[in-house]
C-alpha cells in the first residue's frame, strides 16, 4: 500500500507527504490528537488481512473494484458517512480502529519512482507533527532519532509487511476466480423500494463451494480460509451499519445508495 509521494495521487487522508529528516525536523515532536476531522467523512477504510478477525466484529469487509482490489472496512455505507465517529472525528464508542487510521500521519513511501528503499514520510498538515512544547521529540539535540521514531518505524514496517500478505491473499482469490461484483439490497420499513448497494467486490460463495478439497485443505492450513470466512460473515453487518445511519439521521434517499 505504500505509494510514491506524488500529487495528486496521495493516499487517503494525506494532504501532503514530506520525508522526515533530522536536518529539517530536528526540533519536531509528535503529539496525540483527540479528534480526527479527516476521518468524519471517510466511509471505507483500507484494511489488511492481519486485521480481518478483529475488524469483522464491527465492520462489513468488502473489496474495492478495479484490477487491483483492496480490502475495505465499511464504517458507513454511503459516501461521506462514518457512523463510528462524530462530526469532529472523535470515536463514539469502543471499536476496533484499523491500522491504516492509526498509522496516520506517517507512512513508508518511495522518495522517487525508481527507488528500491522506502523512507519514513509524514503529512505536515496533520497537526500531530511539528514544533510543539508537548509530545515526544523525534530527534535528540545531536540529531539522532529517538525511541518515538523507532516505534513509528516499527509500526509502519509491520503495516507494509501486512500489506504484502494482503496482496498474496488477493492474488489467491483472483487466481481462483472467487471475486465477484457485490450487491446488497436493504429494505427499509415504510419504503416502497429497497436500497441497492453496488460498487464493491465480494467472494462468490457458489464458486467457493466448488473449490477442490485439496485446495480447501491448503487454505485451511495456511489460514486463508479463515480470512475468507471472516469476510463472508462480516457482510451480515451491512444491515447493522445501515441501521446505524438511520439512527443517526444519515439514512440515504432511495436513489442515493452506492
Amino acid at each position: 500500500m505504500a505509494s510514491a509521494p506524488q500529487q495528486p495521487q496521495l493516499p487517503l487522508f494525506f494532504n501532503d507527504l514530506m520525508p522526515l529528516n533530522s536536518k529539517d525536523h530536528k526540533n519536531y515532536s509528535t503529539r496525540s490528537i483527540d479528534s480526527a476531522p479527516w476521518l468524519a467523512k471517510a466511509h471505507a477504510i483500507p484494511l489488511t488481512v492481519d486485521e480481518f478477525v478483529q475488524a469483522q466484529r464491527h465492520y462489513p469487509i468488502v473489496f474495492s473494484t478495479g484490477d487491483n482490489p483492496l480490502p475495505l472496512a465499511l464504517m458507513g455505507l454511503n459516501e461521506g458517512v462514518n457512523t463510528f465517529v462524530d462530526d469532529e472525528g472523535k470515536v463514539s464508542e469502543p471499536v476496533y480502529i484499523p491500522a491504516y487510521i492509526r498509522r496516520y500521519p506517517f507512512m513508508l513511501a518511495k522518495l522517487q519512482q525508481d527507488a528500491t528503499d522506502l523512507s519514513l514520510m509524514f503529512d505536515p498538515t496533520s497537526g500531530a507533527v511539528g514544533e510543539f512544547d508537548e509530545g515526544e521529540r523525534l530527534f535528540d539535540d545531536e540529531g539522532n532519532k529517538t525511541n518515538a521514531v523507532d516505534r513509528i518505524l516499527e509500526f509502519c514496517q509491520h503495516f507494509e509487511q501486512s500489506a504484502q500478505r494482503t496482496q498474496a491473499f488477493l492474488t489467491e482469490l483472483k487466481d481462483a476466480g472467487l471475486l465477484m461484483d457485490g450487491e446488497v439490497a436493504i429494505q427499509r420499513e415504510g419504503e416502497e423500494k429497497p436500497f441497492i448497494y453496488r460498487g464493491f467486490k465480494m467472494v462468490d460463495q457458489e464458486k467457493l463451494r466448488d473449490i477442490s478439497a485439496e485446495k480447501l485443505a491448503e487454505w485451511h492450513k495456511n489460514g486463508l480460509l479463515m480470512l475468507i470466512h471472516a469476510h463472508v460473515y462480516s457482510l451480515e453487518l451491512m444491515r447493522v451499519v445501515f441501521a446505524r445511519q438511520a439512527q443517526q439521521g444519515k439514512a440515504p434517499q432511495p436513489a442515493a445508495a452506492n
